[in-house]
């Protein structure tokens, strides 16, 4: 099981520590290290600022939203910071959720999420194989586009630049049991949201006949402390944004997702909470133990036992929030 360092985006500003915590994973041998975006930074800077900086590890945006960019414009993003790390890249994108791509990105949020999904992805592997002019008749991403205000005059295109790797790494940031299963066929690797040691049968059905080389990358919030409940306290604090103010009342993919691992009664009531302004209730409602499940937080000794359950599964690469130096030393050290 292979280590990442996930820095997640920005909040009011950039974060000073961001780059020497990289640095700091590379020279621990860490192999990846990851950047998201959500309606503040975006992904592919920092992490261009990253490669910049390195010159032996990974780089993914973990993950890029699918709202945000045409799939060429994406895969015009990926190819440059491939070129410019030297074949570090990996492409990690997710489709987000109703809220954020109508509100934020003011696009319609598709009726049928899998299809766009494998449309965009489609078109960004076309780009990437530079065979041909991209060209696909869908319905979401059509190229050229030929809705009912186009002029007619689009023209199939191919990139200028030659893509470094025509095999870039495409990872999904997939969350319902179908988008998982057509995550296996189309991409190259997931990324779960949230992975439970001991819930793995929650995506058992999904994850049958697995190619070879797919990545399993979840994200886990790690620190190095002696008290455990205070360790918590930031997982717990993250769930309750995302489980209680990440959606809408009626759709809400990361409720879901969290009632699916067996906390339903929980997460809709921490919904019902953060969405009436009782945030702080929110919170204290995640219960510890499903913030404790998906994250690595304790002492050394602690760590080092819950460690084995995650290398157990068919995790491939374990990608850390890890505020401190001295965390991602102990883990590297234990892995």
């Amino acid at each position: 099981m292979r280590l990442g360092l996930a820095l997640g985006y920005w909040g009011r500003g950039p974060d000073p520590a961001h780059l020497e915590l990289a640095r700091r994973a590379e020279e621990l041998g860490y192999a990846s290290v990851w950047t998201a975006e959500a309606w503040g930074s975006d992904a592919f800077t920092p992490l261009t600022w990253i490669a910049a900086h390195t010159s032996r590890i990974r780089l993914g945006t973990g993950i890029a939203q699918m709202a945000a960019r045409t799939p060429t414009a994406t895969a015009m993003h990926a190819l440059t910071l491939d070129h410019l790390s030297g074949g570090r890249m990996m492409l990690g994108l997710g489709l987000s959720g109703p809220q954020v791509v109508e509100g934020w990105y003011g696009r319609p949020f598709p009726g049928s999420p899998l299809t766009a999904t494998r449309e965009y992805v489609d078109v960004i592997r076309q780009v990437l194989r530079r065979e041909a002019p991209v060209e696909l008749a869908g319905r979401f991403h059509s190229h050229p586009y030929d809705g009912p205000d186009a002029t007619g005059l689009g023209k199939p295109l191919k990139p200028i630049t030659h893509p470094l790797r025509s095999r870039l790494p495409v990872l999904l940031g997939a969350e319902g049991p179908k988008n998982i299963a057509q995550t296996t066929r189309i991409a190259d690797g997931w990324l779960p949201l949230y992975w439970s040691p001991m819930r793995t049968d929650v995506y058992a059905a999904s994850l049958t006949g697995l190619p070879d080389g797919f990545m399993i990358a979840p994200m886990a919030r790690a620190r190095v402390c002696d008290d455990v409940a205070e360790g918590l306290l930031p997982v717990k604090a993250m769930l309750g944004f995302y489980i209680g103010g990440m959606g809408h009342a009626a759709r809400n993919f990361h409720a879901d997702l969290m009632a699916r691992m067996g906390f339903e009664e929980e997460a809709r009531r921490i919904q019902r909470l953060f969405l009436e302004g009782r945030k702080e209730e929110a919170v204290l409602a995640v219960p510890d133990a499903f913030a404790d499940e998906i994250s690595l937080v304790g002492p050394r000794e602690r760590i080092a036992e819950r460690l084995e359950l995650w290398r157990k599964g068919p995790v491939t690469d374990l990608l850390v929030t890890a505020p401190d130096p001295h965390t991602l030393r102990v883990l590297a050290e234990l892995n």
